[in-house]
Protein backbone atom coordinates (compact mmCIF):
# COMPACT_ATOMS: atom_id res chain seq x y z
CA UNK A 1 0.00 0.00 0.00
CA UNK A 2 1.26 3.47 -0.91
CA UNK A 3 1.02 6.20 1.75
CA UNK A 4 -0.96 9.28 0.77
CA UNK A 5 -0.42 12.62 2.50
CA UNK A 6 -3.03 15.34 2.00
CA UNK A 7 -2.39 18.86 3.25
CA UNK A 8 -5.31 21.27 3.25
CA UNK A 9 -4.51 24.99 3.25
CA UNK A 10 -4.68 26.74 6.61
CA UNK A 11 -7.40 29.43 6.67
CA UNK A 12 -6.64 32.67 8.51
CA UNK A 13 -8.52 32.71 11.80
CA UNK A 14 -9.69 36.30 11.36
CA UNK A 15 -13.25 35.87 10.09
CA UNK A 16 -15.86 33.35 9.02
CA UNK A 17 -15.23 31.10 6.04
CA UNK A 18 -17.02 32.01 2.84
CA UNK A 19 -17.92 29.65 0.01
CA UNK A 20 -15.01 30.76 -2.15
CA UNK A 21 -12.58 29.64 0.53
CA UNK A 22 -14.48 26.43 1.18
CA UNK A 23 -14.46 25.56 -2.53
CA UNK A 24 -10.65 25.56 -2.53
CA UNK A 25 -10.45 23.26 0.53
CA UNK A 26 -13.16 20.68 -0.24
CA UNK A 27 -11.10 18.65 -2.78
CA UNK A 28 -8.86 17.55 0.07
CA UNK A 29 -11.69 15.69 1.78
CA UNK A 30 -12.80 14.08 -1.49
CA UNK A 31 -9.27 12.76 -1.99
CA UNK A 32 -8.99 11.52 1.60
CA UNK A 33 -12.30 9.64 1.45
CA UNK A 34 -11.44 8.12 -1.92
CA UNK A 35 -8.03 6.83 -0.89
CA UNK A 36 -9.36 5.44 2.39
CA UNK A 37 -12.04 3.54 0.44
CA UNK A 38 -9.22 2.11 -1.70
CA UNK A 39 -7.53 0.89 1.47
CA UNK A 40 -4.50 3.17 1.21
CA UNK A 41 -2.91 4.66 4.37
CA UNK A 42 -3.93 8.33 4.46
CA UNK A 43 -2.84 11.25 6.61
CA UNK A 44 -5.02 14.33 6.07
CA UNK A 45 -4.14 17.40 8.14
CA UNK A 46 -4.77 21.11 8.33
CA UNK A 47 -5.47 23.79 10.88
CA UNK A 48 -6.20 27.43 11.53
CA UNK A 49 -3.52 30.00 10.75
CA UNK A 50 -3.62 31.97 13.98
CA UNK A 51 -0.47 34.03 13.42
CA UNK A 52 -1.22 35.60 10.06
CA UNK A 53 -1.27 39.36 9.82
CA UNK A 54 -5.03 39.36 9.07
CA UNK A 55 -5.58 37.97 12.59
CA UNK A 56 -3.53 40.75 14.17
CA UNK A 57 -5.26 43.41 12.05
CA UNK A 58 -8.69 42.12 13.06
CA UNK A 59 -7.66 42.16 16.72
CA UNK A 60 -6.56 45.80 16.49
CA UNK A 61 -9.83 46.75 14.79
CA UNK A 62 -11.88 45.07 17.52
CA UNK A 63 -9.66 46.20 20.39
CA UNK A 64 -8.99 42.66 21.64
CA UNK A 65 -5.96 40.36 21.66
CA UNK A 66 -5.02 38.27 18.60
CA UNK A 67 -5.56 35.10 20.66
CA UNK A 68 -9.18 36.16 21.30
CA UNK A 69 -9.78 36.43 17.55
CA UNK A 70 -7.96 33.15 16.85
CA UNK A 71 -9.92 31.28 19.52
CA UNK A 72 -13.25 32.48 18.17
CA UNK A 73 -12.69 31.57 14.56
CA UNK A 74 -10.73 28.38 15.13
CA UNK A 75 -13.72 26.97 17.02
CA UNK A 76 -16.03 28.12 14.27
CA UNK A 77 -13.85 26.60 11.54
CA UNK A 78 -13.58 23.26 13.33
CA UNK A 79 -17.34 23.17 13.80
CA UNK A 80 -18.03 24.03 10.15
CA UNK A 81 -15.64 21.39 8.86
CA UNK A 82 -17.20 18.77 11.14
CA UNK A 83 -20.72 19.63 9.98
CA UNK A 84 -19.60 19.47 6.35
CA UNK A 85 -18.13 16.00 6.89
CA UNK A 86 -14.42 16.83 6.53
CA UNK A 87 -12.39 13.83 7.69
CA UNK A 88 -9.19 15.49 8.87
CA UNK A 89 -6.97 13.15 10.86
CA UNK A 90 -5.99 16.30 12.70
CA UNK A 91 -7.28 19.85 12.46
CA UNK A 92 -5.07 21.94 14.71
CA UNK A 93 -3.85 25.55 15.04
CA UNK A 94 -0.57 27.39 14.72
CA UNK A 95 -0.58 29.07 18.14
CA UNK A 96 0.17 25.78 19.92
CA UNK A 97 3.48 24.99 21.68
CA UNK A 98 3.89 21.82 19.60
CA UNK A 99 3.74 23.80 16.36
CA UNK A 100 6.11 26.46 17.70
CA UNK A 101 8.68 23.82 18.60
CA UNK A 102 8.59 22.15 15.17
CA UNK A 103 8.86 25.51 13.35
CA UNK A 104 11.84 26.52 15.49
CA UNK A 105 13.52 23.17 14.74
CA UNK A 106 13.03 23.77 11.01
CA UNK A 107 14.45 27.30 11.35
CA UNK A 108 17.55 26.05 13.18
CA UNK A 109 18.04 23.28 10.62
CA UNK A 110 17.95 25.81 7.78
CA UNK A 111 20.44 27.97 9.70
CA UNK A 112 22.73 24.97 10.37
CA UNK A 113 22.67 24.00 6.68
CA UNK A 114 23.64 27.50 5.55
CA UNK A 115 20.34 28.55 3.98
CA UNK A 116 19.66 31.47 6.35
CA UNK A 117 21.78 34.60 6.62
CA UNK A 118 21.57 37.97 8.39
CA UNK A 119 20.89 41.14 6.49
CA UNK A 120 20.23 44.73 7.57
CA UNK A 121 17.40 46.24 5.57
CA UNK A 122 15.14 49.26 5.48
CA UNK A 123 11.76 48.04 6.74
CA UNK A 124 8.50 49.93 6.51
CA UNK A 125 7.73 51.77 9.74
CA UNK A 126 4.61 53.69 10.76
CA UNK A 127 5.40 56.86 12.68
CA UNK A 128 1.74 57.20 13.70
CA UNK A 129 1.43 53.71 15.21
CA UNK A 130 5.07 53.58 16.33
CA UNK A 131 5.74 50.12 14.92
CA UNK A 132 7.41 48.23 12.11
CA UNK A 133 4.78 47.13 9.66
CA UNK A 134 4.38 43.51 8.55
CA UNK A 135 4.03 43.22 4.79
CA UNK A 136 0.27 42.82 4.91
CA UNK A 137 -0.02 46.04 6.92
CA UNK A 138 1.35 47.91 3.89
CA UNK A 139 -0.74 48.64 0.81
CA UNK A 140 0.25 50.33 -2.43
CA UNK A 141 0.46 50.02 -6.19
CA UNK A 142 1.83 46.77 -7.64
CA UNK A 143 4.89 47.43 -9.86
CA UNK A 144 3.96 44.53 -12.14
CA UNK A 145 0.34 45.28 -13.03
CA UNK A 146 -0.57 48.61 -11.43
CA UNK A 147 -3.31 47.17 -9.23
CA UNK A 148 -3.72 48.01 -5.58
CA UNK A 149 -1.84 45.34 -3.65
CA UNK A 150 -0.63 44.25 -0.24
CA UNK A 151 3.04 44.31 0.66
CA UNK A 152 3.46 40.54 0.36
CA UNK A 153 1.57 39.61 -2.80
CA UNK A 154 -0.64 41.10 -5.51
CA UNK A 155 -3.98 39.30 -5.76
CA UNK A 156 -4.52 40.65 -9.27
CA UNK A 157 -1.40 39.18 -10.91
CA UNK A 158 -0.04 36.83 -8.17
CA UNK A 159 3.35 38.57 -8.05
CA UNK A 160 5.21 37.98 -4.77
CA UNK A 161 6.16 41.37 -3.36
CA UNK A 162 8.07 43.18 -0.67
CA UNK A 163 6.68 46.46 0.72
CA UNK A 164 9.63 48.28 -0.84
CA UNK A 165 8.36 47.24 -4.27
CA UNK A 166 5.12 49.20 -3.88
CA UNK A 167 4.55 52.81 -4.82
CA UNK A 168 2.06 55.16 -3.09
CA UNK A 169 2.35 53.12 0.11
CA UNK A 170 -0.06 53.52 3.00
CA UNK A 171 -0.35 51.92 6.43
CA UNK A 172 -3.34 49.60 6.60
CA UNK A 173 -3.96 50.57 10.21
CA UNK A 174 -4.03 54.37 10.00
CA UNK A 175 -3.95 55.13 6.28
CA UNK A 176 -0.88 57.38 6.55
CA UNK A 177 2.22 57.01 4.37
CA UNK A 178 4.85 54.95 6.24
CA UNK A 179 8.57 55.68 6.45
CA UNK A 180 11.47 53.23 6.58
CA UNK A 181 13.91 52.30 9.35
CA UNK A 182 16.92 50.03 9.45
CA UNK A 183 16.46 46.63 11.07
CA UNK A 184 18.30 43.30 10.93
CA UNK A 185 16.65 40.07 9.82
CA UNK A 186 17.38 36.56 8.72
CA UNK A 187 16.80 35.86 5.05
CA UNK A 188 16.05 32.51 3.43
CA UNK A 189 18.40 32.05 0.48
CA UNK A 190 15.82 30.92 -2.04
CA UNK A 191 18.32 31.63 -4.78
CA UNK A 192 20.32 28.62 -3.49
CA UNK A 193 17.52 26.40 -4.75
CA UNK A 194 17.05 27.90 -8.22
CA UNK A 195 18.47 24.93 -10.14
CA UNK A 196 17.03 22.27 -7.82
CA UNK A 197 13.54 23.77 -7.90
CA UNK A 198 13.68 24.26 -11.67
CA UNK A 199 14.47 20.55 -12.09
CA UNK A 200 11.72 19.69 -9.57
CA UNK A 201 9.10 21.80 -11.39
CA UNK A 202 10.13 20.40 -14.77
CA UNK A 203 9.34 16.89 -13.53
CA UNK A 204 6.09 17.90 -11.86
CA UNK A 205 3.16 15.58 -12.47
CA UNK A 206 -0.36 16.15 -11.26
CA UNK A 207 -0.16 19.94 -10.87
CA UNK A 208 -3.04 22.10 -11.97
CA UNK A 209 -2.17 24.19 -15.00
CA UNK A 210 -2.25 27.44 -13.04
CA UNK A 211 0.44 26.04 -10.72
CA UNK A 212 2.58 24.92 -13.65
CA UNK A 213 2.44 28.29 -15.39
CA UNK A 214 2.85 30.51 -12.33
CA UNK A 215 5.75 28.49 -10.96
CA UNK A 216 7.44 28.53 -14.35
CA UNK A 217 7.10 32.33 -14.41
CA UNK A 218 8.75 32.76 -11.02
CA UNK A 219 11.60 30.45 -11.97
CA UNK A 220 12.21 32.20 -15.29
CA UNK A 221 12.32 35.56 -13.51
CA UNK A 222 14.81 34.13 -11.01
CA UNK A 223 14.14 33.37 -7.34
CA UNK A 224 14.81 36.15 -4.85
CA UNK A 225 15.87 35.64 -1.25
CA UNK A 226 13.11 36.49 1.21
CA UNK A 227 13.02 37.68 4.79
CA UNK A 228 12.48 34.79 7.22
CA UNK A 229 11.96 36.96 10.31
CA UNK A 230 9.94 40.07 11.04
CA UNK A 231 9.54 42.68 13.79
CA UNK A 232 6.27 41.38 15.22
CA UNK A 233 4.82 40.76 18.65
CA UNK A 234 2.53 37.86 17.61
CA UNK A 235 3.93 34.61 16.28
CA UNK A 236 6.71 32.05 16.74
CA UNK A 237 9.82 33.30 18.53
CA UNK A 238 13.12 33.29 16.64
CA UNK A 239 15.29 30.78 18.58
CA UNK A 240 18.52 32.74 18.15
CA UNK A 241 20.26 35.00 20.66
CA UNK A 242 19.82 38.66 19.82
CA UNK A 243 16.58 38.10 17.92
CA UNK A 244 14.32 37.63 20.92
CA UNK A 245 12.12 40.58 19.91
CA UNK A 246 11.41 39.16 16.44
CA UNK A 247 9.20 36.39 15.08
CA UNK A 248 9.60 33.80 12.35
CA UNK A 249 7.87 35.12 9.26
CA UNK A 250 4.42 33.60 8.77
CA UNK A 251 5.03 32.52 5.18
CA UNK A 252 7.65 30.06 6.46
CA UNK A 253 5.81 29.27 9.67
CA UNK A 254 2.36 28.54 8.22
CA UNK A 255 3.47 26.03 5.56
CA UNK A 256 5.56 24.30 8.22
CA UNK A 257 2.23 23.49 9.84
CA UNK A 258 1.84 20.53 7.49
CA UNK A 259 4.83 18.88 9.14
CA UNK A 260 4.03 20.02 12.69
CA UNK A 261 0.45 18.75 12.35
CA UNK A 262 1.75 15.39 11.09
CA UNK A 263 4.11 15.10 14.05
CA UNK A 264 1.36 16.18 16.46
CA UNK A 265 -0.98 13.54 15.00
CA UNK A 266 1.72 10.92 15.51
CA UNK A 267 2.32 12.04 19.11
CA UNK A 268 -1.40 11.87 19.89
CA UNK A 269 -2.19 8.57 18.14
CA UNK A 270 1.03 6.58 18.18
CA UNK A 271 1.09 6.70 14.38
CA UNK A 272 4.19 7.17 12.25
CA UNK A 273 4.57 10.61 10.71
CA UNK A 274 7.70 9.35 8.93
CA UNK A 275 5.53 7.03 6.82
CA UNK A 276 4.17 10.09 5.03
CA UNK A 277 7.32 12.25 5.00
CA UNK A 278 10.48 10.15 4.77
CA UNK A 279 11.28 8.62 1.40
CA UNK A 280 12.75 5.16 1.20
CA UNK A 281 11.10 2.04 -0.12
CA UNK A 282 7.72 3.76 0.30
CA UNK A 283 6.06 5.29 -2.76
CA UNK A 284 4.62 8.38 -1.04
CA UNK A 285 2.13 10.64 -2.81
CA UNK A 286 1.72 14.10 -1.27
CA UNK A 287 -1.23 16.29 -2.25
CA UNK A 288 -1.52 19.98 -1.35
CA UNK A 289 -4.97 21.54 -1.69
CA UNK A 290 -5.43 25.33 -1.77
CA UNK A 291 -6.41 28.37 -3.81
CA UNK A 292 -4.34 29.80 -6.63
CA UNK A 293 -3.16 32.68 -4.45
CA UNK A 294 -1.16 30.15 -2.43
CA UNK A 295 0.63 28.52 -5.37
CA UNK A 296 4.19 29.91 -4.92
CA UNK A 297 4.19 29.07 -1.23
CA UNK A 298 3.50 25.40 -2.04
CA UNK A 299 5.49 24.95 -5.25
CA UNK A 300 8.60 26.98 -4.38
CA UNK A 301 8.90 28.14 -0.77
CA UNK A 302 7.72 24.98 1.01
CA UNK A 303 9.79 22.67 -1.25
CA UNK A 304 12.82 24.90 -0.60
CA UNK A 305 12.28 24.67 3.16
CA UNK A 306 11.92 20.89 2.96
CA UNK A 307 15.00 20.48 0.79
CA UNK A 308 17.06 22.91 2.86
CA UNK A 309 15.94 21.48 6.17
CA UNK A 310 16.89 17.88 5.59
CA UNK A 311 15.35 16.32 2.50
CA UNK A 312 11.81 15.43 3.55
CA UNK A 313 9.25 14.49 0.88
CA UNK A 314 8.29 17.44 -1.31
CA UNK A 315 4.80 18.08 -2.77
CA UNK A 316 3.79 15.79 -5.62
CA UNK A 317 0.36 17.00 -6.66
CA UNK A 318 -0.80 20.60 -6.46
CA UNK A 319 -4.59 20.94 -6.40
CA UNK A 320 -4.80 24.72 -6.76
CA UNK A 321 -8.29 26.03 -7.47
CA UNK A 322 -9.08 29.11 -9.49
CA UNK A 323 -11.35 31.73 -7.93
CA UNK A 324 -15.05 31.42 -7.28
CA UNK A 325 -17.16 34.54 -7.78
CA UNK A 326 -20.56 35.34 -6.32
CA UNK A 327 -23.38 36.31 -8.67
CA UNK A 328 -20.69 37.36 -11.16
CA UNK A 329 -18.69 39.51 -8.71
CA UNK A 330 -15.58 38.80 -6.66
CA UNK A 331 -16.12 37.73 -3.05
CA UNK A 332 -15.42 40.69 -0.78
CA UNK A 333 -15.47 40.44 2.99
CA UNK A 334 -15.07 44.20 3.37
CA UNK A 335 -18.22 44.82 1.31
CA UNK A 336 -20.00 41.79 2.81
CA UNK A 337 -20.38 40.37 -0.68
CA UNK A 338 -20.11 36.76 0.37
CA UNK A 339 -22.05 33.63 1.24
CA UNK A 340 -20.80 32.74 4.70
CA UNK A 341 -20.43 29.04 5.46
CA UNK A 342 -22.13 29.09 8.91
CA UNK A 343 -25.07 30.94 7.36
CA UNK A 344 -25.68 28.65 4.38
CA UNK A 345 -25.24 25.58 6.57
CA UNK A 346 -28.03 26.79 8.84
CA UNK A 347 -30.53 26.37 5.98
CA UNK A 348 -29.22 23.76 3.55
CA UNK A 349 -27.95 20.19 3.67
CA UNK A 350 -24.17 19.76 3.76
CA UNK A 351 -24.34 17.38 0.78
CA UNK A 352 -26.11 20.03 -1.29
CA UNK A 353 -23.27 22.46 -0.57
CA UNK A 354 -20.55 19.87 -1.21
CA UNK A 355 -22.19 18.70 -4.43
CA UNK A 356 -22.56 22.19 -5.90
CA UNK A 357 -19.00 23.25 -5.07
CA UNK A 358 -17.57 20.13 -6.73
CA UNK A 359 -19.93 19.93 -9.71
CA UNK A 360 -19.24 23.60 -10.40
CA UNK A 361 -15.65 23.51 -9.23
CA UNK A 362 -13.14 26.13 -10.32
CA UNK A 363 -10.60 23.54 -11.41
CA UNK A 364 -9.47 25.16 -14.67
CA UNK A 365 -11.12 28.57 -14.68
CA UNK A 366 -13.02 30.91 -12.40
CA UNK A 367 -16.58 29.77 -11.68
CA UNK A 368 -19.60 31.50 -10.22
CA UNK A 369 -21.90 30.76 -7.32
CA UNK A 370 -25.45 31.90 -7.86
CA UNK A 371 -28.44 31.07 -5.72
CA UNK A 372 -30.40 30.15 -8.84
CA UNK A 373 -27.85 27.56 -9.95
CA UNK A 374 -27.41 26.23 -6.41
CA UNK A 375 -31.10 25.56 -5.90
CA UNK A 376 -31.65 24.24 -9.43
CA UNK A 377 -28.64 21.95 -8.96
CA UNK A 378 -30.12 20.51 -5.78
CA UNK A 379 -33.60 20.04 -7.21
CA UNK A 380 -32.53 18.80 -10.62
CA UNK A 381 -29.46 16.63 -10.03
CA UNK A 382 -29.40 15.56 -6.40
CA UNK A 383 -33.15 15.24 -5.90
CA UNK A 384 -34.41 14.71 -9.45
CA UNK A 385 -31.78 12.23 -10.63
CA UNK A 386 -30.01 10.53 -7.73
CA UNK A 387 -32.55 10.90 -4.93
CA UNK A 388 -35.40 9.94 -7.24
CA UNK A 389 -33.69 6.74 -8.39
CA UNK A 390 -32.92 5.63 -4.83
CA UNK A 391 -36.36 6.50 -3.48
CA UNK A 392 -38.50 4.97 -6.20
CA UNK A 393 -36.50 1.75 -6.16
CA UNK A 394 -36.54 1.24 -2.39
CA UNK A 395 -40.10 2.53 -1.98
CA UNK A 396 -41.31 0.05 -4.64
CA UNK A 397 -39.61 -2.81 -2.79
CA UNK A 398 -41.10 -1.64 0.49
CA UNK A 399 -44.58 -1.58 -1.02
CA UNK A 400 -44.51 -4.68 -3.25
CA UNK A 401 -41.91 -6.99 -1.68
CA UNK A 402 -42.52 -6.37 2.03
CA UNK A 403 -39.35 -4.30 2.24
CA UNK A 404 -37.05 -7.21 1.34
CA UNK A 405 -34.63 -7.10 -1.57
CA UNK A 406 -35.93 -9.62 -4.14
CA UNK A 407 -33.78 -12.34 -5.69
CA UNK A 408 -31.68 -11.50 -8.71
CA UNK A 409 -28.19 -10.73 -9.93
CA UNK A 410 -26.45 -7.83 -11.60
CA UNK A 411 -26.18 -8.45 -15.34
CA UNK A 412 -22.75 -8.74 -16.93
CA UNK A 413 -23.44 -5.43 -18.66
CA UNK A 414 -24.06 -3.59 -15.40
CA UNK A 415 -21.09 -5.29 -13.71
CA UNK A 416 -18.85 -4.10 -16.53
CA UNK A 417 -20.30 -0.58 -16.51
CA UNK A 418 -19.84 -0.21 -12.74
CA UNK A 419 -16.38 -1.77 -12.71
CA UNK A 420 -15.27 0.65 -15.42
CA UNK A 421 -16.89 3.49 -13.49
CA UNK A 422 -14.80 2.72 -10.39
CA UNK A 423 -11.63 2.71 -12.47
CA UNK A 424 -12.35 5.76 -14.63
CA UNK A 425 -13.77 7.99 -11.90
CA UNK A 426 -11.02 6.90 -9.50
CA UNK A 427 -8.34 7.82 -12.03
CA UNK A 428 -9.92 11.27 -12.43
CA UNK A 429 -10.10 11.79 -8.66
CA UNK A 430 -6.41 10.91 -8.28
CA UNK A 431 -5.62 13.52 -10.94
CA UNK A 432 -7.66 16.15 -9.10
CA UNK A 433 -10.30 16.21 -11.85
CA UNK A 434 -13.18 15.88 -9.42
CA UNK A 435 -15.73 17.65 -11.56
CA UNK A 436 -15.22 15.20 -14.43
CA UNK A 437 -15.35 12.23 -12.04
CA UNK A 438 -18.68 13.42 -10.70
CA UNK A 439 -20.02 13.94 -14.22
CA UNK A 440 -19.14 10.33 -15.10
CA UNK A 441 -21.01 9.02 -12.08
CA UNK A 442 -24.02 11.21 -12.86
CA UNK A 443 -24.12 9.83 -16.40
CA UNK A 444 -24.57 6.33 -14.94
CA UNK A 445 -27.28 7.59 -12.60
CA UNK A 446 -29.15 8.84 -15.64
CA UNK A 447 -28.58 5.45 -17.31
CA UNK A 448 -29.95 3.74 -14.21
CA UNK A 449 -33.09 5.91 -14.26
CA UNK A 450 -33.53 5.06 -17.94
CA UNK A 451 -33.18 1.35 -17.13
CA UNK A 452 -35.88 1.65 -14.45
CA UNK A 453 -38.21 3.43 -16.88
CA UNK A 454 -37.63 0.93 -19.67
CA UNK A 455 -38.15 -2.11 -17.44
CA UNK A 456 -41.41 -0.65 -16.07
CA UNK A 457 -41.48 -2.56 -12.76
CA UNK A 458 -44.95 -1.17 -12.08
CA UNK A 459 -46.14 -3.19 -15.10
CA UNK A 460 -43.81 -6.16 -14.52
CA UNK A 461 -45.22 -6.74 -11.06
CA UNK A 462 -48.58 -7.52 -12.63
CA UNK A 463 -47.26 -9.74 -15.41
CA UNK A 464 -44.10 -11.44 -14.08
CA UNK A 465 -43.24 -10.98 -10.42
CA UNK A 466 -39.86 -12.71 -10.77
CA UNK A 467 -38.84 -10.44 -13.66
CA UNK A 468 -39.87 -7.43 -11.59
CA UNK A 469 -37.75 -8.75 -8.74
CA UNK A 470 -34.71 -9.04 -11.00
CA UNK A 471 -35.21 -5.44 -12.16
CA UNK A 472 -35.40 -4.17 -8.60
CA UNK A 473 -32.48 -6.31 -7.43
CA UNK A 474 -30.42 -4.81 -10.24
CA UNK A 475 -31.41 -1.32 -9.17
CA UNK A 476 -30.48 -2.07 -5.55
CA UNK A 477 -27.09 -3.34 -6.74
CA UNK A 478 -26.57 -0.11 -8.65
CA UNK A 479 -27.58 1.93 -5.60
CA UNK A 480 -25.15 0.04 -3.34
CA UNK A 481 -22.29 0.82 -5.72
CA UNK A 482 -23.37 4.43 -6.08
CA UNK A 483 -23.15 4.68 -2.29
CA UNK A 484 -19.46 3.78 -2.66
CA UNK A 485 -18.78 5.92 -5.71
CA UNK A 486 -20.47 9.03 -4.38
CA UNK A 487 -19.35 8.87 -0.76
CA UNK A 488 -16.26 11.05 -1.34
CA UNK A 489 -18.56 13.74 -2.72
CA UNK A 490 -21.84 13.51 -0.76
CA UNK A 491 -21.03 11.34 2.28
CA UNK A 492 -24.13 12.00 4.38
CA UNK A 493 -26.57 10.76 1.75
CA UNK A 494 -24.41 7.73 1.04
CA UNK A 495 -24.26 6.91 4.75
CA UNK A 496 -28.06 6.97 4.87
CA UNK A 497 -28.19 4.55 1.94
CA UNK A 498 -25.86 2.23 3.85
CA UNK A 499 -28.32 2.43 6.73
CA UNK A 500 -31.30 1.67 4.44
CA UNK A 501 -29.57 -1.44 3.06
CA UNK A 502 -27.34 -2.42 6.04
CA UNK A 503 -24.24 -2.08 3.86
CA UNK A 504 -20.63 -2.39 4.96
CA UNK A 505 -18.25 0.57 5.01
CA UNK A 506 -17.41 2.02 1.58
CA UNK A 507 -14.85 0.29 -0.62
CA UNK A 508 -13.64 1.28 -4.08
CA UNK A 509 -14.67 -1.86 -5.95
CA UNK A 510 -17.79 -3.59 -7.22
CA UNK A 511 -20.09 -4.85 -4.45
CA UNK A 512 -23.19 -7.02 -4.59
CA UNK A 513 -26.27 -7.10 -2.39
CA UNK A 514 -27.74 -10.34 -1.14
CA UNK A 515 -31.42 -11.13 -1.65
CA UNK A 516 -33.92 -10.95 1.20
CA UNK A 517 -32.09 -8.05 2.84
CA UNK A 518 -34.54 -5.94 4.84
CA UNK A 519 -34.76 -2.25 3.99
CA UNK A 520 -34.43 -0.20 7.18
CA UNK A 521 -35.77 3.24 8.11
CA UNK A 522 -36.44 4.39 4.55
CA UNK A 523 -36.89 8.14 4.08
CA UNK A 524 -36.29 10.68 1.33
CA UNK A 525 -32.63 11.48 0.72
CA UNK A 526 -33.43 15.03 -0.36
CA UNK A 527 -36.33 17.43 0.00
CA UNK A 528 -37.29 19.79 -2.78
CA UNK A 529 -36.23 23.42 -2.25
CA UNK A 530 -38.95 25.88 -3.19
CA UNK A 531 -37.67 27.97 -6.15
CA UNK A 532 -39.11 31.02 -4.38
CA UNK A 533 -36.06 30.76 -2.14
CA UNK A 534 -33.93 32.02 -5.04
CA UNK A 535 -35.39 35.52 -4.89
CA UNK A 536 -35.38 35.48 -1.08
CA UNK A 537 -31.67 34.57 -0.95
CA UNK A 538 -30.74 37.10 -3.62
CA UNK A 539 -32.62 39.83 -1.79
CA UNK A 540 -30.98 38.91 1.51
CA UNK A 541 -27.55 39.07 -0.13
CA UNK A 542 -28.18 42.54 -1.55
CA UNK A 543 -29.64 43.73 1.74
CA UNK A 544 -26.64 42.54 3.76
CA UNK A 545 -24.36 44.52 1.46
CA UNK A 546 -26.45 47.69 1.59
CA UNK A 547 -26.43 47.71 5.40
CA UNK A 548 -22.66 48.28 5.57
Amino acid sequence: MAPVFIGGAWPYANGSLHLGRLASLLPGDVLARYYRAKGEPVLYVSGSDCHGTPVAVQAIQEGVSPSDIADRYHREFADCFAQLGFTYDLYTRTDQPFHHQVVQEIFLKLLENGHLYKKTIQQTYCETDKRFLPDRYVEGVCPACGSRARGDQCDACSTILDPADLSDKTCKLCGNPPTERATEHYYLALSHFQDELTAYADKAHGWRENAVQLTKRYLEEGLHDRAATRDLDWGVDVPVEGFEDKKIYVWIEAVSGYLSASKQWAAQTGGSWETFWVDGDRDITAYYVHGKDNIPFHTLIWPAVLLGGGGLHVPDRIISCEYMTLEGKKFSTSRNWAVWVPDIMSRYQPDSIRYFLIANGSERRDTDFSWREFIHSHNGELLGAFGNFVNRTLAFITKSFEGRVPAGELSDEWKQLLTELYFESGTLIEEGRLKEALELILAQIRRANKYFDEQKPWAQIKEDRDACGITLHTCVGIIANLANLLQPFIPFSCERIRTFLSLEQPVWKLVTVSADRQIQSLSLLFERIDPKRIEEEEAALLNSRSQL
